[in-house]
């Protein structure tokens, strides 16, 4: 019975609270549904440098449990980026694989040891490729962005 409880809490305090946390958590649901593969990565991207600058200056502040959560997400999405990187499909794959694998190294590191330094390596190795991933999603056409490969990224 306890972990219906606990399920039941974690429900509860995942739905928005206001009226306008509804509205922003459905625009963000219909975001998501509506983009594009390329569209996605780049969201993705976006919200894990917000996850690691929010943690970063968490940790700056000693609020710990911020922190935690902040990185949390960011290793949630990196373990994404990584579960739907298609290796074979390019040359560059492996070598972002193994950023990936270093990004989620450094993030368990930042957690475990409060370590900001490790946060801002992390700030410092994957802010220029959402760079990038943003410049190559914005050269890519229509087309190649809604392929039913969803390979033209090199992302499944």
């Amino acid at each position: 019975m306890t972990f219906d409880f606990q399920a039941a809490a974690f429900r509860q305090a995942a739905q928005p609270r206001t009226v306008t946390d509804q509205r922003r958590a459905q625009y963000t649901n219909e975001a998501v549904l509506s983009a594009t593969p390329a569209q996605l990565v780049t969201m993705l991207y976006d919200r894990l440098l917000l996850d690691l600058h929010r943690a970063e200056a968490a940790q700056v502040a000693a609020d710990w449990e911020a922190a935690r959560e902040q990185l949390l997400h960011a290793q949630a999405i990196v373990g994404e980026l990584s579960s739907t990187l298609r290796i074979d499909v390019w040359d560059g794959g492996e070598g972002l694989m193994a950023v990936y694998t270093y990004a989620s190294s450094s993030l368990i590191t930042a957690n475990v040891h409060r370590d900001v330094q490790a946060t801002r390596d992390c700030i410092r190795i994957l802010e220029p490729l959402r760079q990038s991933w943003h410049e190559a999603a914005a050269l890519l056409p229509a087309t190649a962005a809604h392929s039913a490969s969803g390979g033209a990224l090199g992302v499944a």
